[in-house]
């Protein structure tokens, strides 16, 4: 009988958490207010360079380099340590789980994709103010979404019916059309977008967030939509020489 290790977590996970703490530890301790003024402004993400190109060339570090890199390097950043713990217990269940089926290459895209979705979300939302955005939660939510592709689906790691000799985290991935057909998932949708909206009205109080902070709820959306739609593009093929489940679909 095969049973998966308690904490057996993918070593790209664990880099990803080890990668957030140097960064967090680094700032902390030892760069100095200037200089850690100047990181926030080269690596987190600030709408207003994409609404003032003379502020972008002149003033932010990184010039036009830094409107690529920050859609995704702001989410190594964490305004707190009680931030960065929040979003780890959060990453260490589902980015394991999508870790285990996408392998660390197509993982890597795929937390990078959905953090640049993220960021996307809140310029849409935000225009070019001076709002500084930084935070793992939005590649954490597409990694909520693209677990939820799977995890439920019969045999899957949160599947009541499970085959101990087959590995739960590569069973067929629930079809995008049927998604909205399975009570789990919906509920789990409803459930997470309820919270995010609480988020985004004030009503949920958030510790470690302090004065003139707030939770980039929209970043969240973003993240966790583009883990969901784009999640068959990073979905490696069945392997062929495994036998195929054909009761895939919900029930």
């Amino acid at each position: 009988m095969h049973r998966e290790p308690l904490f057996n977590i993918p070593p790209v996970i664990s880099f990803l958490i080890a990668l957030f703490i140097v960064v967090h530890v680094c700032r902390m301790w030892l760069l100095t207010p200037e200089q850690d003024q100047y990181f926030i402004d080269l690596f987190a993400f600030v709408p207003a360079r994409y609404g003032n190109a003379w502020l972008t060339s002149q003033i932010m570090p990184g010039g036009w380099g830094a409107e690529f890199w920050t859609f995704v390097t702001y989410s190594l950043i964490h305004a707190s340590w009680i931030h960065l713990w929040v979003n780890v217990v959060w990453f260490l269940p589902f980015g394991s789980a999508t870790a285990r089926r996408f392998g660390p290459f197509r993982f890597l895209a795929f937390y990078a994709v959905t953090a640049a979705a993220g960021a996307m979300a809140h310029l849409l939302t935000h225009g070019a103010d001076n709002s500084v955005v930084v935070g793992a939660s939005a590649a954490i939510s597409g990694t909520m979404a693209g677990a939820m592709r799977f995890a439920f689906q019969r045999g899957g790691p949160l599947s009541p019916w499970r085959d101990y000799g087959a590995d739960p985290y590569h069973v067929p991935a629930i079809p995008l059309v049927y998604v909205f057909s399975d009570p789990r998932v919906l509920i789990f949708i409803v459930v997470w977008f309820g919270i995010n909206f609480l988020f985004g009205l004030g009503s949920l109080p958030i510790s470690g967030i302090g004065p003139g902070e707030t939770v980039a709820w929209q970043a969240h959306i973003g993240g966790f939509l583009a883990g969901l739609l784009l999640f068959s593009w990073f979905d490696p093929p069945p392997d062929q020489s495994q036998p195929q489940q054909l009761d895939a679909l919900p029930h």
